[in-house]
Order: structure tokens, then C-alpha cells, then sequence
């Protein structure tokens, strides 16, 4: 995800493509995506494939993304959001209604990821990758439970001040609340009372909060335990054995990323190609291969990595509880950005 991302990069895409006009295909595709999320090899092949000359910008969170659509940046055709981002955008009108339901590799997606909550039918979306949400610790630092929320909200002392959390209002507000034992999207301002004082209690535990490095926070020892999604720490602990992944006792998030056609995009055939590409079992393959995560479409086996098959970050065990965690109502969100300034802070 991250080869284009300062914000000349940024300001040319909003300037130099932000005409309007009907779709076409030149050659061209921009793509806005998450960090470090998509590897040069995919992209050199589907350009080769293709004669498509790609240029790609990346943001942090789904809420990065949504804020600069709805402040009218343009110029990017594909974008990768989260699950429920996709709902929010099909519901704020800002994809393309692409049925790529008609596509020819749209019969290698898994059965279970068709008829989504966010996108019945897939009729604006197709699987990139999914996931959970946790957080690693180093256990040459702490020894003890780490299945457990304890260690982010009530630090052992061997941890605290070396504790990186994700820059994601969603993903620390639902771990906060499943700690408590609290429903999630929660409007109760008595429950919401008690996540803000068990925030504000817990960040002076905290050292960060880093999304774009929460990988290297950890490999590098500046942090001995960080949230982190399990395909980063998959790849985190391939470069430093004593990582490890936690699958704690109170749940976690589960989350799908789906590529998407953006409103107005200028390049609409070329972003169904990159589409079809991507749900390629081959190419869904050499996706997870590098970003450790899991795909949404079937066949990929002959083509993964040994060592997929026995991660323990992509290999849960049995009972672990995972949720996808639907939008929010925008009272909810708006109880929710509030304790968020607040942390942050």
C-alpha cells in the first residue's frame, strides 16, 4: 500500500483528474489503497496484461477515505474499503454501480462472501482480503496471558509505555466495549461513560498510535506490544520470532476489504479489469502470499505459500469468537468521535 503517499501526490490527483466526463478507457488506472497492501509484482502484471499504465495513492483508515470523498477529491478510480465502509458509501452514493456480478472470474468468489451485508449480491464489490483485528506481544518482554484484553486496557507493568494502538476510532472503540462486555454500535451514554474512562485510563499505558508502522513499531523493539491486523503481524513475526498474535478471550473483529468502482471514476473499464484480475485465483494467491491475509475467492491453494497453511495469525483456534461489526448510526458515530478527539488529546 504505500509507493504513492505524500501530499503533492495527493494535490496532482485532485488538480490534474478531477474532470468530469463519461467513463473511458486510456491506458490508465488510479487506485487509492491501504498501505503497503498491494505488491509492484501484481501491479507489473496486470499492466502488462492489460497496457495499463497504474498509479496508486494509500491512506491509513476507512474514515481517511471516506473524508476525502465526501470533500470532493476525484481522480481515483479503484479504492480497497473495509466492510462496512462499503456499506456507507453505496448508501452516501459515492461507487459506481458496476455489477461485477457479470464478470467472468466472478464464479471463483467463495459462496459465503456473495450475498454480504454490505453488498447483497455484489453488485458494487468484489473480495479482496479479510482479516481480524488484534494485537500482537513480544514474549521475550511478557510472559503471561495474552489472550486476554487485559494486557491493552490493564497493562502488566513489563508492558506499559510500550503499547502502540492502531489510529482507528472503530477498531480501539469496539475492543474497549467488548472488554466491558458491551454491545457494539452502542448509543448508551452510561456505557459509553465507562469506554471513555477505561480509554482515558488505559493511554497512559500507551506509547502511539500508529497504523502506517504498526508492524515496524514492533519489529523494532520500539514497541513490546501493538494492535495490529493478523496478516501484518504474520508478516511481523516472520521477522521476529518472539511476536506473538492474540486471539483474546473477549472476541474480536473480523473484516473483509472489497474493491470498489468510485463515483465518477474516469477509467471504469479499466478499473472491471483490474476486478476480474484480482478475483484471478492465481493473482488472489500471489495477494496473499504477500500481504498474509486470507482470500475471498476459491482455488488459491496450488498457489499459496507453505507457511500460509500453518500460520497461527491466519489460523485461528477453534472457538475463537470473530464479528463483523455493521455501520453505525450517525448518533452512534457521533458519541463515538467524541470519545476519539478526547483520547487523542
Amino acid at each position: 500500500m504505500r509507493f504513492l503517499t505524500s501530499l503533492v501526490a495527493a494535490a496532482f490527483f485532485a488538480g490534474a483528474l478531477a474532470v468530469s466526463g463519461p467513463a473511458r478507457a486510456e491506458g490508465k488506472l488510479n487506485i487509492y489503497n491501504w498501505f503497503d497492501y498491494l505488491p509492484q509484482e501484481l501491479i507489473d502484471k496486470f499492466s502488462k496484461e492489460h497496457g495499463v499504465e497504474v498509479t496508486m495513492d494509500t491512506y491509513d483508515s476507512n474514515e481517511a477515505l471516506l473524508a476525502r470523498l465526501k470533500a470532493g477529491v476525484t481522480g481515483y478510480d479503484v479504492g480497497v474499503p473495509g466492510d462496512y465502509m462499503v456499506a456507507i458509501l453505496i448508501k452516501e452514493g459515492l461507487l459506481e454501480k458496476v455489477q461485477p456480478n457479470k464478470l467472468e472470474n466472478y464464479k471463483h468468489i467463495d459462496p459465503k462472501f456473495v450475498d454480504v451485508y454490505f453488498d447483497k449480491g455484489r453488485e458494487y464489490s468484489v473480495p479482496y482480503q479479510w482479516g481480524t483485528t488484534g494485537f500482537m506481544v513480544d514474549t521475550a518482554i511478557y510472559g503471561g496471558d495474552i489472550d486476554t484484553l487485559k494486557v491493552i486496557f490493564e497493562a502488566p507493568a513489563e508492558l506499559s509505555g510500550k503499547i502502540n494502538m492502531l489510529k482507528d476510532v472503530n477498531d480501539v472503540i469496539n475492543m474497549g466495549l467488548r472488554y466491558l462486555g458491551h454491545p457494539r454500535c452502542n448509543s448508551n451514554p452510561e456505557q459509553l461513560k465507562e469506554v471513555n474512562a477505561l480509554l482515558q485510563g488505559a493511554k497512559k499505558h500507551w506509547l502511539s498510535f500508529n497504523s502506517d508502522g504498526a508492524k515496524e513499531v514492533l519489529v523494532s523493539g520500539d514497541a513490546a506490544a501493538g494492535m495490529i491486523w493478523n496478516g501484518f503481524g504474520m508478516r511481523a513475526r516472520e521477522e521476529k520470532a518472539t511476536l506473538k498474535y492474540s486471539y483474546p478471550k473477549e472476541g474480536m473483529t473480523a473484516w473483509m476489504d472489497n474493491i470498489v468502482v468510485f463515483k465518477g471514476a474516469q477509467n471504469v473499464e479499466n478499473a472491471k479489469k483490474f476486478m476480474n484480475f484480482m478475483m484471478e485465483p492465481e493473482n488472489a494467491a500471489a495477494l496473499t502470499n504477500f500481504a498474509r491475509y486470507t482470500a475471498g475467492v476459491m482455488g488459491t491453494e496450488p498457489f499459496l505459500d507453505d507457511a500460509l497453511k500453518t500460520a497461527y495469525e491466519v489460523n485461528p483456534p477453534e472457538g475463537v469468537s470473530m464479528e463483523f461489526v455493521e455501520p453505525c448510526e450517525d448518533e452512534v458515530i457521533r458519541f463515538y468521535d467524541r470519545i476519539w478527539t478526547n483520547l487523542l488529546k
